[in-house]
């Protein structure tokens, strides 16, 4: 089996999400698949915080640690609906 990546985890979550939103399976097969999916999230955001981490170790001023906040106002893909 393939080691688990945050790329990984991600497509399949997008395929959980694609077939929940279909509405052809059965609640037995909906609960396995919300359930699966509520894992990889946790997963994710698992990933998602240690690059956060990995990230503030790396931003350097004068010699010293300085952690800086990510601006979400600044993202490029804001919804603007």
């Amino acid at each position: 089996m393939a080691k688990k990546t945050f790329e990984n985890a991600l497509t399949r979550l997008e395929q959980i999400t694609s077939d929940l939103e279909e509405g052809e399976l059965s609640l037995e097969d909906s609960l396995k698949k919300f359930d699966e999916g509520i894992g990889l999230v946790k997963f994710c955001n698992s990933k998602l915080e240690e690059a956060r981490s990995r990230v503030e170790l790396l931003l350097k001023q004068d010699g010293t640690l300085t952690p800086v906040n990510f601006d979400e106002s600044e993202r490029g893909d804001q919804d603007l609906s």
